[in-house]
């Protein structure tokens, strides 16, 4: 007992936003609970990141690992079931031939002309919320907001700044979760005393300073489910609209690994009595990622809730995690597993 306890390493987890992609790293998420030998410190999460993060924690405080991984299974069923009610389904082609997209869905091509067309505040005047009631009877927020334990950070987008907020774990809320997640053309913006907030993936998908700064460990796996690279240039309408939806969301990520490069760099390279370089911090990046399965799925899909396709990029986020924690276990607490400026500069 008192060597498997030795051998636990702590790691912060920086969770990306990208709709019912965000099922990924439900996967990544029940694999690494699964394992006794990683403790979670922090995490930081944007969109369907932060709801997978505030579910897993607050599933964490009522019964451990297995308390989580139960709400994130709770979760992601409750999401399909309401997705069951909305008319936005793969076509009958697609189903046939196994093509998880909703290109050919005839109410996904209208709701995607429509939101060029009509704004939310048109739309949907009342502003209805098919996720509110059901995260108010998934998550305890007043049990996650009181408790110690897992350290929480949930990004939104000011819609009149145009400046991130990062919002804690004492500040936590459906307002908080909706905010994160809220696509301009999508949703209406959410309002927290007296601000309006969009999407965080804006401005941090996922926000990587928090953890930096407000947690110990110096360990960050990013769970990344929006592709960086393309090797084709796209061509259709929806391709390049597809292949701006990534670069946007993955910009911030972009800078703020710049950044972290940056800093390692001197960190090698000044002389540590420099005392600007003493208070610096070393972070050993890590990456959780299947691009190759990730380049085959449009922005459309990040709409399939068909709890088949859920399940699909459930059990890929479980084996891409698994292998990760095989490679680079050893690692975790003593460098990064990632080439941060072949990956990121």
């Amino acid at each position: 007992m008192a060597e498997q306890k030795a051998q636990r390493k702590h790691v912060n987890l920086a969770l990306q936003g990208g709709g019912a992609h965000g099922a990924f790293t439900w996967g990544v998420l029940d694999r690494i609970l699964e394992d006794d030998r990683l403790v979670v410190e922090g995490v930081s999460g944007t969109s369907a990141g932060a709801m997978n993060a505030a579910v897993m924690i607050s599933g964490h405080l009522a019964g451990g690992n297995e308390g989580a991984r139960r709400a994130l299974d709770r979760f992601w069923e409750g999401v399909s079931a309401l997705g069951a009610a909305s008319p936005i389904h793969r076509s009958w082609y697609d189903r046939v031939t196994g093509n998880w997209d909703l290109d050919d869905s005839p109410a996904s091509i209208w709701l995607d002309t429509l939101s060029r067309l009509i704004s939310p505040y048109q739309a949907n005047p009342l502003n209805l919320q098919p996720l509110r009631d059901f995260l108010g009877d998934l998550v305890n927020f007043e049990a996650l907001r009181k408790a110690d334990g897992i350290k929480l950070f949930v990004s939104a987008t000011n819609v009149k700044t145009g400046k991130i907020r990062v919002f804690e774990r004492k500040e936590m809320s459906i307002e908080t979760l909706l905010a994160s997640s809220a696509l301009p053309n999508v949703f209406q913006a959410v309002e927290i005393e007296g601000q309006s907030y969009w999407d965080g993936g804006f401005m941090g998908n996922p926000a990587i300073f928090p953890l930096i700064y407000g947690c110990g460990c110096p360990d960050v796996v990013i769970v990344q489910i929006n592709p960086l690279t393309r090797k084709d240039v796209p061509k259709t309408a929806g391709e390049i609209m597809n292949r701006l939806n990534e670069i946007t969301f993955n910009a911030s990520l972009m800078r703020e690994m710049r950044a972290i490069a940056f800093v390692l760099r001197l960190l090698d390279e000044v002389p540590g009595d420099v005392p600007a370089v003493r208070a610096l911090k070393r972070m050993h990046i890590h990456l959780i990622e299947d691009e190759k399965a990730m380049e085959e799925l449009g922005v459309a899909s990040k709409l399939n809730t068909d709890f088949d396709f859920l399940l699909y990029l459930k059990e890929l986020g479980r084996k891409t995690a698994g292998r990760w924690i095989e490679r680079n276990f050893d690692a975790i607490g003593r460098h990064s597993t990632v080439d941060i400026r072949e990956k990121f500069l």
